[in-house]
């Protein structure tokens, strides 16, 4: 005996699509569930997700508050456990990062912040270093080279 509940594919999870434009005793035929004229019946007349029919947007209706800085700098960040897993001695600058995987670009450059330790010499090159990063790398014989940061 068969136990409802065993039923495969589950009653009601396969619905058949809604064929439109298929004649007038289909019901779903002529102006195939358009309506007659207007944006909806048009060919790409889409409103945006955010459309509000003319109503003032959300976006718009709610208050802003703060100061947003548009020229705000905005830098990868990268910690120095991360760099461990490199090779020692070796030269490690921004695009061979990028090339690797370990950031992706970013829009003003990378950063080196100083959460775990560096075991062999690095000769690192970013844009930017904290403080506690470059005195790590320097002690573990290596170099933290800066260059200038893009705009």
């Amino acid at each position: 005996m068969k136990i409802l509940s065993g039923l495969k594919p589950a009653p009601g999870s396969r619905k058949k699509p809604k064929r439109v434009g298929r004649g007038i005793g289909s019901g779903h035929g002529k102006t195939s569930c358009r309506g007659h004229k207007g944006q909806g019946a048009r060919s790409g007349g889409q409103m945006r997700p955010s459309f509000e029919g003319g109503q003032m947007p959300l976006n718009r209706r709610l208050p802003k508050r703060g100061f947003v800085n548009i020229f705000r700098k905005e830098y990868r960040v990268l910690n120095l456990d991360d760099l461990e897993r490199l090779a020692q001695g070796d030269v490690v600058n921004v695009n061979e990062l990028i090339d690797q995987g370990r950031i992706r670009g970013g829009r003003d450059g990378v950063k080196i912040l100083g959460r775990g330790e560096v075991r062999g010499a690095l000769h690192v090159v970013a844009h930017k270093f904290s403080q506690a990063a470059k005195e790590k790398i320097v002690a573990a014989g290596g170099v933290a080279e800066e260059i200038r940061a893009r705009g």
